[in-house]
């Protein structure tokens, strides 16, 4: 008897695909907006950070920062220049099997100057670093979570900023415009091979159609490269700050630092070249 009067259970609340669309769509919007301030809140302790040691010399980390300008500069300069290499000839050769037809092959050389001195040269190395660079830093700094290193040195009386990201962020600010000058330089060496080849271009003639080309073309290349330089190593160090202690936590957040570096790189040069392009640069 007291099986066949117990209360049946509640039904089931009814459920449509376009409410579970919504509803996914509100938590993705969530997740974006916290990591958005968590972003602004990270980068407005690490320059607090920065102003506050840049006038006490005794508190730099010279070492460490020497080491990570090796890493992130020094041992990058080979993927970056073959890189930019091969994709200048690709350019140049798209550029010279269009245009010839239209009787405009030596305008290759301004498709190969334009894009490389303004867009290509820093995007890419850019891409290259924050893929490099940008999980190294998180999963460094993430191992270092998972240990309870960074909980010792707190109780050390330290500072995980002054002494973790601070020295990252210096070196790739350092490092990121020297790239991105041999970006520019080796994509335009492997245009201007294309050019000899296939369109009979001499390296005189090359040179002296490129020197025509605006030089804030060059300027606006090189002013992006602190920028995201500065977005590329925050994004790292942070997603290393939010490992929860765990290897899978460390691929997660790793993998999460390059997804969001290289998003925020594209947007940002998007804006910058729309911002260009009204100021009439």
């Amino acid at each position: 008897d007291a099986l066949a009067n117990r209360p049946l259970p509640p039904a089931a609340p009814k459920t449509s695909a376009l409410g579970d669309l919504l509803e996914h769509i509100g938590s993705a919007v969530i997740v974006l907006w916290r990591h958005a301030l968590g972003l602004l809140g990270f980068i407005g302790l690490t320059l607090e950070s920065g102003f506050r040691i840049l006038l006490r010399p005794r508190r730099w980390r010279v070492t460490s920062l020497a080491a990570n300008l090796e890493q992130t500069g020094l041992n990058a300069v080979p993927i970056v220049a073959l890189l930019t290499f091969l994709v200048g000839a690709v350019v140049a050769f798209l550029g010279a099997t269009v245009l010839v037809d239209f009787g405009a092959g030596i305008f290759t050389v301004n498709l190969v100057g334009y894009s490389y001195l303004g867009e290509f040269g820093v995007l890419l190395t850019a891409i290259l670093v924050a893929g490099r660079t940008a999980s190294a830093f998180a999963a460094q700094i993430g191992s270092m979570k998972a240990n309870e290193e960074i909980d010792a040195i707190r109780v050390l009386g330290l500072s995980p900023i002054e002494l973790l990201v601070l020295p990252r962020v210096m070196a790739l600010l350092i490092s990121l415009p020297l790239l991105t000058f041999i970006a520019m330089l080796s994509g335009i060496l492997g245009g201007m091979l294309v050019c000899m080849l296939s369109l009979n271009i001499s390296t005189t003639m090359f040179l002296s159609i490129l020197n025509d080309i605006p030089l804030r073309h060059f300027f606006v290349g090189m002013a992006k490269a602190p920028i995201f330089a500065f977005l590329i190593a925050v994004i790292g160090c942070l997603e290393g700050f939010r490992v929860s202690g765990s290897a899978q936590s460390v691929g997660e957040h790793t993998t999460s630092a390059v997804v969001q570096s290289i998003f925020v790189v594209i947007l940002v040069d998007a804006i910058a070249a729309m911002f260009c392009m009204e100021m009439g640069w």
